[in-house]
């Protein structure tokens, strides 16, 4: 009992000694009176927690203290901040209501911790809560992006104590991790937090890979500490001679960092070159940061030879997220590459403490790069059409792109992420803009929508009245604006083509003497094999069911009700394909060898030899070959997996399979003849239909051809590129593509 008190004792002075370390850490954001709101936030987490205990036996007050900690001194947060870290997990943990936090410190507070409660819960049950439960998160952020900062900060701190957690808690913690928080802190300018939540999480994730890299460094760390010394010596001496007041410094590129290199150059790490970065930190005045800085690199460049490729200038263009920098990469004395960061002491706080220290830079008169970013995020949150899943996905991407800077005709800058293209840019300036984009001059030369725009380009859109969005925009447009509109009008145009559809189905059956009503609308998408029953208007209004189409399920309907044992039930189908997947290894082969297994080549996508394909057994139509990029193969995988077998092709005879391209390029004249004397006359391709429209200068076509297999589908599209004018060939899935287009 005496050593249970003695051991009460010592932890009660050890919270205290943290308690203490937190205060010291936030003393340089405190004002009168702070420091007893501090207070009563420590205490009340403390009488809150205090029978709780974490995995490793800790008295759990650690944790809230610690994660202020880190907001204060590794984020540089204020009070606010600070009070609502230490209080975040008691509404959640706790007797302690929301009403009582307000009472207390107020409504700000509040809704602070009422975000940082609700995010508690994003990661728990299944993908798609998990995702919907992100966006409802985001809105929280939209409104006070210090929930998320917290919210990074208790992150940090788990990860950092998490060897007293279940390995399988531990690989659910980490792959959260660097799914979303580390790509967080990245796009909030959180560099050093987004670098260890990586290496944090790589510890959990690939632990092998981990210690090799971790030993190999120290194994290496002596003879890299004076290849540092030799390299910044002359450095220092030369910004001394000019009167530049600087810091010059090495620091080592973090593991996850250099595994990412590994992986991406397929390179072992003995041919990881730059292990370190050097950085020179100016202490300038406002008025000389930018002279300051390339004098700073003038030095740098003179003692040591540059790469001229590897230049970037993020002073003259800051990030998103407010980083500002010059980085080069320069021969050092062994024959050794080098990279060099120079920036200002404001800079660097601005990189090291993200967005928290754009709240002591940043001037009430223009918005900062990070609010621009927010607004963003309350752009995509608004689409209602948004998909929960597709959101998650689309967020994920704009949040570790790289950003380039684009100029519209009248010189405005308008910035959007790495890979965009010229449609992108055309959303950007407005919807109705992108909708109608039909191509864009970029420097004044014509280039299609699926242009990849460069650091710097001057943009003009070409638009017209008569174009809408199409499907396969979606293939190349790259930020989630663009992606939500097109998505958004698509589902529109469908819905107004399906109410015209309805109509003519309704009419087409009375003529065939059949009831229009629910259950035989049922009926007829499941005939069809459709999704819903606005997939079935869509494909009559468009001409993909007609009357002869009609007719057979009409008679198929009789057959049904003369012989219902003969209808397949589910069980059947598992039973069948079940005795398929016991032949041959679990792969169904088809095509010469085997002839006799009823197989059909689905129309929706029109698969031909080389493609990756699939089975799919159907009720009545046998086996039904997709590729596996088919845009109904996910649906089919999740709704009907018991009916879905691996295929592959065997060697096959010389047979002619449909497919479509469509063309994109400049018009010019005969380039319509060039087209298919390349088709008909070089690679003696058969052509089942050609259209072509032209508009402003840019046409579009869309040809179905016969072909072999994809080798021969690729050797034909890489000649048409080769004709004069053409700018973009891309297949296309079916006839319906083409009709719909």
């Amino acid at each position: 009992m005496k050593d249970l008190v003695i051991d009460l004792e010592a932890e009660k002075t050890e919270i205290l000694k943290r308690y203490r370390a937190l205060l010291r850490a936030s003393k340089s954001t405190l004002q009168k009176g702070d420091k007893r709101m501090i207070r009563k936030a420590f205490d009340m987490a403390l009488e809150s927690h205090k029978d709780m205990r974490r995995k490793s036996g800790e008295p759990y007050i650690y944790h809230p203290i610690a994660v202020a900690q880190i907001a204060a001194e590794e984020i540089g947060l204020g009070t606010t901040s600070i009070v609502c870290a230490l209080l975040h997990d008691v509404v959640e943990d706790t007797d302690v209501t929301l009403e009582d936090i307000e009472m207390e410190f107020g409504k700000k507070v509040a809704k602070i911790i009422d975000g940082l409660t609700k995010i508690s819960g994003v990661f728990d049950t299944n993908s798609s809560l998990q995702a919907e439960n992100f966006r409802k998160m985001l809105l929280t952020l939209a409104d006070d992006v210090r929930v998320i900062l917290i919210k990074l900060a208790d992150r940090l701190h788990n990860m950092r104590t998490m060897e007293f957690m279940p390995r399988d808690k531990q690989l659910k913690l980490s792959s959260e991790t660097v799914y979303l928080y580390a790509p967080l802190a990245h796009r909030l300018g959180l560099y050093a937090i987004k670098s260890e939540l990586e290496d944090l999480s790589m510890k959990y994730m690939e632990r092998d890979m981990y210690s090799f890299i971790k030993a190999k460094l120290n194994e290496k760390k002596a003879e890299r500490e004076k290849f540092i010394r030799d390299f910044i010596e002359p450095v220092k001496k030369v910004v001394a001679d000019q009167d530049l007041n600087a810091d010059v410094f090495g620091r080592p590129k973090s593991i996850h960092s250099i595994w990412n290199k590994m992986k991406k150059k397929s390179i072992p790490f003995e041919e990881v070159y730059d292990l370190f970065a050097i950085r020179i930190i100016l202490d300038s005045t406002p008025e000389n940061e930018k002279a300051d800085c390339w004098k700073a690199y003038s030095i740098i460049t003179d003692l040591y030879r540059p790469n001229p490729d590897r230049l970037r200038d993020w002073i003259s263009s800051p990030k998103a997220n407010g980083y500002e920098s010059l980085h080069t990469t320069v021969m050092g004395p062994r024959g050794q590459w080098v990279e060099v960061q120079i920036r200002t002491k404001r800079m660097n706080e601005i990189a090291e403490k993200g967005f928290a220290a754009h709240w002591k830079y940043k001037e009430s008169s223009s918005d900062s790069g990070l609010d621009q970013w927010v607004q963003k995020v309350r752009d995509m949150l608004k689409n209602p059409d948004s998909n929960a899943l597709d959101f998650l996905d689309d967020f994920k991407m704009n949040l570790f792109s790289d950003e380039i800077f684009i100029f519209t005709p009248k010189g405005a800058l308008i910035q959007l992420p790495l890979s965009a293209t010229a449609l992108d840019f055309a959303f950007e300036i407005h919807t109705d803009v992108g909708a109608t984009c039909i191509g864009a001059k970029v420097n004044h030369k014509l280039v299609p929508l699926s242009y990849k725009l460069q650091n710097g380009d001057q943009v003009e859109i070409i638009t017209s009245s008569k174009q809408t969005p199409k499907e396969d925009w979606l293939n190349f447009v790259v930020t989630a604006k663009a992606k939500a509109k097109i998505k958004s009008a698509l589902k529109e145009e469908k819905r107004k083509v399906a109410e015209d559809g309805k109509e003519i189905l309704e009419r087409k059956l009375k003529s065939l003497k059949i009831t229009y009503n629910s259950e035989n609308i049922q009926k007829l998408s499941y005939f069809f094999k459709l999704a819903s029953t606005q997939d079935l208007f869509y494909n009559v209004a468009k001409g993909l069911i007609d009357m002869k189409d009609l007719k057979e399920y009409q008679a198929s309907e009789k057959v049904i009700e003369n012989k219902p044992q003969d209808k397949i039930e589910h069980e059947q189908l598992a039973t069948l394909v079940r005795s398929i997947k016991t032949k041959d290894s679990d792969v169904l082969l088809f095509g010469e060898d085997l002839q006799k297994i009823d197989y059909k080549l689905s129309n929706c996508c029109n698969p031909i030899p080389g493609d990756d394909v699939f089975g799919f057994v159907t009720v009545s139509d046998g086996i039904k070959i997709h590729r596996t990029n088919c845009p109904n193969a996910a649906k089919l995988m999740a709704n009907y997996g018991y009916r879905i077998v691996k295929a592959k092709w065997t060697k096959q005879l010389e047979l002619a399979f449909l497919t479509g391209l469509r063309i994109r390029g400049i018009d010019e004249v005969g380039l319509i003849n060039k087209l298919t004397t390349v088709i008909s006359n070089d690679f003696k391709v058969n052509i089942r239909s050609i259209t072509v429209d032209s508009d402003n200068g840019i046409f579009e076509g869309s040809i179905m051809i016969y072909v072999n297999d994809t080798e021969h589908l690729n050797n034909l599209t890489k000649k048409i590129l080769q004709i004069r004018g053409i700018t973009s060939v891309e297949r296309f899935d079916s006839v319906a593509a083409e009709r719909a287009s």
